[in-house]
């Protein structure tokens, strides 16, 4: 029985030890000589401080800078650890709503959110991402439209003519992968420290 149980135990280790600790500690090494901005989280630094990663979203509020798609994600609360709260850009707990069909919690919220957006800019339609979540609630980035959507307000914000902010998002626009594909993006963080650095 040993004769038989000892080739498939040598087998499983050595195989364990190729696929679970060699493979993944060479392609480590390889990522972080080949690419080692993107190896160590695409980190965003400001002043000497990490203030973002250009692959996860986060929140930004009030009227002087441009916001990225709405966050469904959730963490404990700090008040009672067995409730959850929502933590939007939570990288820890990346998720969509459980929210169903036919709950009444998301289109009330995508109602709400709607009205307000359609009140600050009413000459133009609400781009739906500013109004939906996405599935893993960390969307660093937003249609073109969307920031455009937006533009009024920032540059009314901040005491910016709209030419000067609507170069800032052309500039700030990544196109399609290989020129095909995907969509064509603006990163709002991105387009957030150009707006900062046009003082």
């Amino acid at each position: 029985m040993l004769n038989q149980l000892r080739p498939a135990i040598v087998v499983f280790v050595v195989l364990a030890a190729i696929t679970g600790l060699a493979y993944p500690l060479a392609m480590t090494g390889i990522g972080g000589a080949i690419f080692p901005a993107q190896a160590a989280g695409s980190l965003i630094e400001k002043d000497g401080k990490v203030i973002g990663s250009s692959l996860m979203g986060q929140e930004f509020k009030g009227d002087t800078y441009f916001h990225g798609r709405p966050s469904a994600t959730t963490g404990t609360d700090p008040q009672d650890a067995t409730k959850t709260v929502p933590q939007p850009y939570n990288a820890v707990n990346s998720m969509g709503s459980n929210l169903g069909p036919t709950s009444k919690a998301p289109s009330d919220r995508i109602e709400e959110d709607a009205e307000k957006l359609k009140a600050e800019n009413p000459s133009m339609p609400v781009p739906v991402e500013l109004v939906t979540t996405s599935a893993s609630g960390l969307d660093p980035h937003i249609s073109p439209e969307a920031a455009l959507f937006q533009l009024p307000r920032v540059a009314k914000a901040r005491g910016l003519p709209e030419d000067r902010v609507r170069a800032l998002v052309s500039a700030n626009t990544e196109g399609r992968l290989l020129g095909l594909l995907g969509e064509p993006r603006v990163n709002v963080l991105a387009l957030n420290l150009a707006l900062d650095a046009a003082k």
